[in-house]
């Protein structure tokens, strides 16, 4: 039987504590420990998940093999580029750092320790999206919409940074295609920062895409909507529903191609988990994950991107 992977938790709040508990629950890793500066909440969630409550993340240093970092956007560097340097493999969560310089730094460093760094878009890994099939057919408009209701928890970054890049993300690797101009609009409603915001990105393969992200929505919509040349295809990511039409090979009486519909919903699932249970087998099997430090980078770029943009009108 193969050692299990120490791994540790740092940050344990609302989703660091999920966090905790998706490793708790695989029986390929020992959860070690859980650090949080408030030794009070580390201890909570340690009572619940197990591993030893920590205050500083410093002291786990060359202890663990594995750890999600789950702090504040402001620290995720220093605290992933601290556990590379240990030579622990790092699953942070998105965005994956402040500024893109910091971005390449971590990936650099990463790779240099031949570690894994994986960031945590834990959107590519609901099932209507891991349902979908392009084959060849790549996206000639994209339509995303994101609608949350305000979360006071959710406020350190703006909704492009905590909402829209969710979609960016996904968007730039189905695309997989250079940007060639962004326009954005967006408002300040509730905080200081915008919340809500609409994106039109136009890449250099002439595909489009329209991206809506609110945090201050009366309802919760997650939708993505892509038009190919021969296919329709319709995404709900909170329902995971997934609906794709496409020209078939019959032809009706008046001489228009017959349309195939194949609609799919999936259960539930436990996205985090699977998000997880990923990175523990790349870890594993020395295999890429399915996000990227790259990946992770190149999200942040484009919100960045876009933030400027906001921000520039608002001046």
């Amino acid at each position: 039987m193969e050692d299990l992977l120490r791994c540790g938790v740092i940050g344990c709040g609302h989703l660091g504590t999920y966090h905790a508990q998706k490793y708790a629950a695989l029986p390929e890793c020992d959860l070690i420990a859980v650090v949080d500066v408030d030794y009070t909440r580390a201890m909570e969630v340690a009572s619940q998940y197990g591993g030893q409550a920590m205050q500083d993340y410093t002291e786990l240093l060359g202890d663990v093999d594995a750890v999600s970092v789950v702090v504040p956007t402001a620290v995720h560097y220093q605290v992933a580029s601290d556990f590379i340097a240990s030579g622990a493999h790092v699953l942070v969560e998105k965005p994956m750092t402040t500024t893109v310089e910091e971005a390449e730094k971590l990936i650099n460093q990463a790779d240099q320790a031949k570690v894994i760094l994986q960031v945590g878009h834990l959107e590519r890994f609901n099932p209507a999206l891991l349902g979908l099939e392009l084959e060849d057919d790549s996206p000639r408009f994209i339509e995303a919409q994101r609608l949350n209701a305000f979360n006071p928890r959710a406020n350190d970054v703006n909704v492009v940074l905590d909402l829209m890049i969710h979609d960016i993300d996904i968007i730039l690797d189905l695309v997989d295609s250079a940007i060639k101009r962004i326009d954005a609009c967006g408002i300040s409603v509730l905080t200081g920062d915008t919340d809500i915001a609409n994106a039109r990105i136009e890449f250099e393969t002439g595909c489009v895409a329209n991206v809506t992200a609110s945090r201050v929505s009366t309802r919760t919509e997650r939708k993505m909507r892509m038009f190919c040349h021969h296919a329709y295809i319709s995404l709900d990511y909170h329902n995971h529903t997934l609906t794709q039409r496409k020209i078939g090979q019959g032809v009706r009486l008046d001489g228009i191609p017959e349309i195939e519909t194949k609609s799919s919903a999936y259960e539930d699932g436990d996205a985090l988990l699977l998000e997880v249970t990923h990175f523990l087998d790349c870890i594993r099997n020395n295999r890429e994950p399915l996000v990227t430090g790259k990946a992770g980078r190149r999200a942040l770029e484009t919100a960045i991107r876009i933030t400027d943009m906001l921000n520039s009108r608002q001046d």
